[in-house]
């Protein structure tokens, strides 16, 4: 059975506010304040502070209306960007309570806390530390935890403050909620109380069938997701993953030489859960949590899949000194990603003389990919295509190898272009012949050995190649020549003579 927290963090846009600007003045005696936008050319109050909302001012209110009401009151221009970045930021540190993290709006988050509220002792201490944590730095927050996101939503919100409800008794404990709980749409949630129903237990007795014609088919359905009878799909900022463990510390670190040794511990945690259960992993990240809640990413790739913590701590140390630990880092957690299942194998005596190629090479590209970004070292392969941009495609360095092979009838240049370069041709007596002579980058090339032509055409069967590619015009008869020096390249005719726009020269590519 699933367990979610929900977190909600109310007047949210205040707080980032207060956060972003620390200098303003929040004590007592400051004046009203209040976040303005823009809706339908209508100045609007997006948001106010407590002091705005106890002199009667609200959100949404006209802020010709709220000046006119509140004189003393003082407003800058509300920011949805630097909003949604600040829930973004809460979002990434609450990993550190679950690897599964949603963003709920513009104002809440959900975790699945599944098999995670052990490491705090129990759901009710892991509740109680995640608020009190977010209160410490200027965040306040409310939260609850149910078996589904929809009771949990609704206790934050709606019911007492750190509200637990027992696994399988959701209903019970969102029955004397008002019917605002349930995340109605606007019109339902008008209407209810109108007719009475002003709790959600009210609505269990109603006809279901009557209940959504009147009101809609999203009423029931709200309802159904609350009591765990419809499921309801999170979207969690990061993939779910069940390999996921944590470290947690008495005292904060900050020595280099402790954040490469908890490394290496936290790797070696996750290294024995794949191992016990026969798997490895392409992807490994160990995140670097501070006091202050901003964390720290640091991510290691493997060219295959494996589970060797000494390894992948040698890849992830040299990267440490990206980490600012700043007042101290209270807890490090651990992701594997791209998990697959890997087989022990035995070592043998002679298993330096008996590596294969990809063994002795997995070290060294693990290295470079590590160093230099994983786009950027990669495996040219042959892609079955006449086109020849589209002729090769970039794997993984040791991924295995394609079935599809380049013609040998038709040999390609070492080094391709990624843009044909224009040349200046002067043109065989034969229109079919080779150039005699070419000039390429400010020098002059004069031919002396050629093959070819090779008349190559768009391919017409492609999706979205229209009769504008496949004219005359777009028409290639590539040659492999050879100058006086002995440098070999493979050039092109673009275009047919006898058409009304002439033929251009192009080289595409260099041999040896």
């Amino acid at each position: 059975m699933a367990r979610i927290l929900s977190v909600w963090c109310p007047n949210w846009p205040i707080t980032t506010w207060r956060r972003r600007n620390p200098d303003y003045d929040w004590s007592a005696e400051a004046a009203p304040f209040a976040l303005l936008a823009t809706e339908g050319g209508t100045r609007r109050l997006a948001a106010v502070d407590d002091k705005a909302r106890t002199l009667g001012l609200s959100a949404d209110q006209k802020a010709a209306d709220a000046m006119a009401l509140v004189p003393t009151l003082v407003t800058f221009d509300h920011d949805p960007a630097a909003d949604r970045l600040a829930l973004e930021a809460l979002c990434d540190w609450c990993v550190r309570f679950s690897p599964a993290v949603a963003i709920d709006g513009t104002d809440g988050l959900f975790l699945d806390i599944t098999g995670t509220d052990h490491l705090w002792g129990g759901e009710e201490t892991m509740l109680v530390d995640l608020v009190a944590r977010l209160a410490r730095w200027g965040v306040p927050a409310r939260a609850a935890i149910a078996d589904t996101p929809g009771a949990a939503w609704a206790l934050a919100r709606y019911g007492d403050d750190l509200a637990i409800a027992a696994p399988g008794a959701q209903r019970a404990a969102i029955e004397g909620l008002p019917v605002a709980a349930l995340r109605l749409e606007d019109a339902a949630e008008a209407q209810l109380p109108r007719l009475g129903l002003h709790r959600v237990g009210q609505l269990f007795a109603l006809p279901r069938a009557q209940l959504a014609k009147r009101f809609g088919l999203a009423t029931t359905l709200r309802l159904d997701q609350a009591l765990g009878m419809a499921a309801e799909a999170l979207t969690f900022r990061r993939p779910a993953s069940p390999w996921f463990d944590r470290l947690a510390f008495f005292e904060p670190i900050s020595a280099p030489e402790d954040l490469a040794r908890v490394a290496g511990d936290a790797l070696a945690l996750i290294c024995q859960r794949l191992e016990a259960e026969g798997r490895g992993a392409k992807r490994f990240e160990v995140v670097f949590h501070r006091l202050d809640g901003r964390a720290y990413p640091v991510r290691a790739g493997l060219a295959r899949i494996g589970r060797d913590a000494k390894r992948l701590t040698k890849l992830i140390t040299p990267k440490l000194d990206k980490v600012d630990p700043g007042f101290g880092i209270e807890v490090v957690t651990v992701h594997a990603w791209a998990v697959e299942p890997l087989a022990a194998a035995q070592e043998r005596l002679d298993a330096d003389a008996d590596a294969t190629l990809d063994e002795t090479l997995a070290p060294l590209i693990d290295r470079l990919v590590n160093r230099l970004g994983e786009n950027r070292v990669w495996r040219a392969d042959p892609y079955e295509s006449h086109v020849p941009e589209r002729s090769v495609i970039r794997n993984a360095p040791l991924d295995p190898p394609v079935v599809a092979r380049w013609d040998p009838d038709r040999p390609r240049p070492v080094r391709l272009f990624k843009r044909p370069e224009a040349i200046t041709a002067i043109a065989a007596e034969v229109p079919d012949y080779p150039p005699r002579m070419f000039t390429w980058r400010g020098r002059s090339h004069r031919v002396r050995r050629a093959e070819g032509p090779e008349r190559i055409g768009q391919e017409w069967w492609r999706a979205g190649v229209g009769e504008t590619d496949t004219g005359p015009g777009k028409i290639r008869d590539y040659y492999r020549v050879e100058d006086d020096a002995g440098g070999r390249f493979w050039i092109y005719r673009q275009g047919l003579f006898g058409e009304a726009e002439a033929p251009k020269w192009w080289i595409h590519g260099l041999f040896g």
